[in-house]
């Protein structure tokens, strides 16, 4: 019996992806309804695909960043909840921010949930929170980062944050790791740079762009010279330090660090985001 796919999974390709709806139809049911399976499908015919795959499922709520004092550790959590409503509430956001502030000093989500709150654990005040709001509160995310110095940027609207962590602690290093952690939000890097890009990442790259390739008819010959410029291109575009920097695109994120000290690297990065 072959799988015909609904209209709501057909919907959530396409705003996955960007890809038209006749299209993620089609991919959809050549993948007999595998969603990642239907992603690589429609990048390997060639069609826009959007590059922030890994949000697609996100609940409602509010991610919070926060560092500590001396600027040497970090945390992004997500508070999350069933409805957009219940996630703009000022009380609701005024606790994801109460939380972010205790999970400085917790080293796993397990460790936050079972901190004191007020007489009570977390984990309790959040099932007592979901009797009282009447949805389901609980914490997503928890991404803990540490560093020579780190900034946390907080998107408007709380659905995006990140910190970034910087090699050292110098003049203008604030604006630094604030920028670097806007351009982590805005851009979504998948990792720090080239060599921290899986090999798992890396294989399933040049198998679609070699698809790609062989589908146009490019000599065998010349195939592998054009993927190496192909993961140059991949490189660029989807890792932080060569990614061009978004208040100025002529110059690479890394080329934009130096330019406030020579000596300056980013040495990590976390992001959390909500749909």
């Amino acid at each position: 019996m072959s799988y015909t796919p609904v209209a709501a999974d057909v919907a959530k390709l396409r705003n996955t992806t960007g890809a038209g709806m006749m299209d993620c139809k089609k991919a959809l049911v050549e993948a007999e309804g595998d969603f990642e399976k239907a992603i690589d499908i429609l990048r390997k015919k060639g069609q826009k695909v959007a590059a922030n795959r890994a949000d697609r499922d996100s609940s409602e709520g509010a991610v919070i960043a926060r560092v500590n004092e001396d600027n040497t550790l970090g945390v992004v959590i997500s508070l999350n909840c069933e409805t957009d409503f219940v996630a703009k509430n000022e009380a609701f956001i005024e606790l994801a921010y109460e939380l972010a502030e205790m999970a400085i000093f917790a080293a796993t989500k397990e460790e936050l949930l079972a901190t004191d709150f007020h007489g009570m654990t977390v984990a309790d005040k959040l099932i007592e929170q979901t009797g009282v709001i009447g949805e389901k509160i609980e914490i997503g995310a928890f991404e803990r980062i540490e560093g020579p110095f780190l900034g946390a940027y907080i998107h408007a609207g709380n659905k995006i944050a990140s910190i970034t962590s910087l090699s050292a602690k110098v003049d203008g290093a604030d604006e630094v790791a604030k920028s670097v952690s806007m351009q982590v939000a805005a851009m979504n890097p998948i990792a720090l740079d080239e060599n921290a890009v899986s090999q798992e990442t890396i294989d399933k790259e040049l198998e679609i762009e070699r698809h790609k390739l062989i589908e146009e008819g490019k000599p065998a010959n010349i195939i592998d010279n054009i993927l190496k410029g192909k993961m140059q291109r991949f490189y660029k575009d989807n890792t932080l330090v060569h990614q061009d920097f978004i208040k100025d695109s002529s110059i690479s994120v890394a080329d934009y660090v130096k330019s406030i000290n020579a000596d300056l690297k980013v040495t990590g990065f976390v992001r959390v985001a909500l749909a």
